[in-house]
Formats: C-alpha cells, structure tokens, sequence
C-alpha cells in the first residue's frame, strides 16, 4: 500500500511539474508581444477617468480572445466575460489610470505625453504606480485562461477598472452595475507591483493590506489686522498652531497603540505679510487608518478639538472653524483570510517558500477593497509583486528606502519579471479556484 501512495505521489507531483512547465514555456512565448505592449503603455500612460486609448485597445484584444467584452462600464472600464461550464465565478482586475508626474527614469520608451488634471491645469504623465504591468498582466492572463479551458469550469469576469488613483474607479463601476449586468463574483483577485520587493518575489498579507484614507481640509477664521495692535485681532495662525499640536495627541493619547493611526497636517497657508494679521489659515490633513472605529475615534477627534480651541481662543460662534471631508474617501483593503491563506499555501507550494512573504499592511490606499465591501460574502485578495531590479535590490542591501518608490518620477521596475511572475501566479490562482 505505501508503495502505492508513493508512486500515485511521485505521478502526482510529476504531472503538476509537467503543467507547470508548460505554463512556464507558453508565457516565455509570450512574453516579446507583451513587452511590446508593455512599452506602448507606458509612452501612452492616460489620467484617471480620462483612458481612452488604453481601454479601446485591450477590449479589442480580449475579443479576439474569445471574451464577451461591454466597454465603457463606469465611465471608460471595460468588461470581459468567459464562460466555462458551471463552477465559480472569478473576478479579475486590473488598474490603468496614470499619475500627473513628469517621468525621470530616462528609459527609451519613456512618456513624453501631458494631459489635463480636472481643473484644466496641464500636466506631464507618467505610468510612476506601474498600471501599465497591471494591464499587461490582464491581457496575458487572458490569454492564458482562453488557451486552457480545458482544466478549468466557471466563470472568468476580466474588469479593466479607470480612476484607481483617485479612488473613484470601482465605484464608478458598482454603481454602474458591475455586480448587476454581469455574473456576481464569489472570488476577487488582483496584484500590485511592489517597490518594497525584488523583482518576482510575490507578497500576500492576510488581513488589512491598505488603509482608510481621508482628506480633511479645516478652514480655521480669525479677525484681522494690523501686526502692530494684536489686541484688535483674533489670530487665526495661532489658533490653527494650536489645533496642530492638540491634533497629535489623537494617534498618542486617544487611540490604541495596537490600532495603526496617522494624522498629518500636510499644508498650512496663512497670511500675506509680516505686519498683517490675516482673517483666515487653512489646514490640509491626510488622516490614515485601518478599521472603521479607529477611522471615526480620529474624524470625530479632529472635529472636536478643532471646535475646542476655538473656543479657548474666545473665537465667537459666527467665526467657528469649519471642517470638511473630501469625497470620496478611501477605503481600507481588507484580504480574506481564507482566501489569503490558500493563496499563500498556493503560491509557496509552487513557486517555492524562498519567492512568497508575506509583507506588513501600508498605509497607502487602493480602491479594490471596494470591490469586497460592497458584498463581504465574497473571498478577495489582493497580492505584491516585486519589481526592483535584481542589481538595484543588490546594490542597496534590499534597503528599498534609498530606491525609487511607486508614485516617484524614477520608478521604473523590473517590467519583464512583474509581468511574467503576476502572470504565472494569476492564472495558477485561477486554476485553483475554478478547478474541475
């Protein structure tokens, strides 16, 4: 009997290392047609909410794939649906929004496009979070899943998603019945390139991966005058100095040390000249956080000691500060456990422990997590991977605080190991998932 279950064994493990270098050798094939496509991107990067190019030219792929593809979900998202027999249904998305940055990375293909922020200001743009490997990744893990019917049954739901950067883009596509006109998800995947990592190391963190994030914008009034008679005045630069420091005492006196929490006043303007007291100063905060407690124990926080010092500043209640929220607001991105360990136990098994970590939670945000949050019944994940340069990662000693990060004008991974490695990992996932 041992004999048997060893040999059954070794034929197991034969045919998974067979599969998995078929894989392996398909997306080696591939890999000069996305790099093509990968550099096309990244010369044509487009601002949130105003892809135009990008999604035209990806739908047109995924049709020739086989894929029922809806454009212009959201605004400029894009929809692909493969159906397989009955099983799960798989959701799979990809960013491809660009940030307002003027590239520095002095690579060949480098962008040289401008485009216009919201308020018509003109601006260079550049791919500086890496979305156009996400894209590229999208279309080859398509292309893998429409080569491979054959060893998996469900349903693939391909979502191209617009304005990840400003956090608007999933909504856009929720209310634009993403959860309505096409198949319900009961699996969410997606990736990010990672500036923390070495190209094609694959990070899952279980729990909390992104956080809340809100901006807060306190308008703080005064009365004016003349430097030289402050007795006529009512500061407001003192006042608003004052709300900065109690301001610190929410993250180190209010809330739990265990629970992370950031509160930064990012913008102080006031005034015009030494000898004028002004009548305003405006602060503009970013406020971070995890779970919804901790993010209403510091937005209450602000708004209560913002009223509370003007008060001790005898400010009366026609000239109370005034505070206000942006919209929208981010999110926190929370990863299912079970989801999150399966994965872990996934990847290690197949690409080996010596690839697969399993990184901190950040504190920057991500609107995937939208995805989860509007049905939490679904399992969601999303996943790092490495992007630093094996002879950067080197030079520095894997201290990634003297390399480039996402969002710099310098970034500029390792494009050809995030996109096969996120390939690989996406369509292995995706196997699991909707395996026979």
């Amino acid at each position: 009997m041992r004999k048997l279950l060893f040999l059954a064994a070794a034929a197991m493990t034969a045919t998974t290392t067979a599969s998995a270098a078929a894989l392996q050798d398909a997306i080696r094939a591939d890999m000069p047609q996305l790099m093509t496509l990968y550099r096309d991107l990244h010369a044509h990067p487009e601002l949130s909410m105003q892809e135009v190019r990008t999604p035209a030219l990806l739908a047109g792929e995924m049709r020739k794939l086989g894929f029922d593809v809806t454009e212009h979900v959201g605004k400029t998202g894009v929809v692909a649906v493969m159906k397989n027999g009955p099983g799960p249904v798989l959701l799979i998305r990809a960013d491809m929004d660009a940030l307002p940055v003027r590239e520095q990375t002095g690579l060949s293909f480098a962008s040289k496009v401008t485009g216009k922020l919201p308020d018509g200001t003109e601006t260079p743009v550049m791919h500086a979070c890496g979305h156009d490997t996400h894209v590229t990744t999208w279309l080859a893990t398509g292309k893998r899943l429409a080569a491979m019917k054959d060893q998996w049954s469900g349903t693939v739901v391909m979502v191209l998603q617009p304005g990840e950067e400003l956090v608007m883009g999933a909504q856009a596509m929720l209310q634009d019945g993403l959860y309505t006109r096409f198949p319900k998800p009961d699996y969410l995947l997606a990736f990010h390139d990672a500036a923390t990592l070495p190209a094609g190391v694959i990070g899952v963190t279980n729990g909390y991966v992104l956080a809340n994030v809100d901006t807060v914008n306190v308008d703080v009034k005064g009365v004016g005058g003349h430097g030289a008679y402050p007795q006529n005045t009512r500061d407001p630069i003192v006042l608003a100095s004052r709300i900065v420091s109690a301001l610190q005492t929410l993250v180190s006196r209010e809330n739990d040390p265990q629970q992370p929490a950031v509160v930064t006043v990012g913008s102080f303007h006031a005034g015009t000249k030494s000898n004028i007291i002004p009548d305003e100063a405006k602060l503009a905060l970013t406020v971070r956080s995890y779970t919804p407690e901790t993010r209403k124990l510091l937005l209450d926080g602000i708004r209560r000691i913002v009223r509370g010092e003007a008060i001790a500043a005898g400010m009366p209640e026609d000239r109370m500060p005034t505070v206000e929220i942006e919209q929208p607001s981010a999110d926190a991105t929370f990863n299912t456990p079970e989801l999150s360990g399966r994965l872990t136990q996934l990847f290690s098994s197949y690409f080996g422990k010596d690839r697969v970590t399993e990184p901190k939670p950040v504190m920057a945000a991500e609107d995937f997590g939208r995805f989860w949050l509007a049905d939490k019944s679904k399992q969601s994940v999303i996943f790092w991977v490495g992007g630093v340069p094996k002879e950067k990662w080197d030079a520095v000693g894997g201290d990634t605080t003297k390399l480039p990060a996402l969002h710099s004008p310098l970034w500029a991974p390792d494009a050809d190991a995030v996109i096969s490695t996120a390939t690989e990992a996406m369509t292995v996932a995706a196997l699991d998932l909707l395996k026979k």
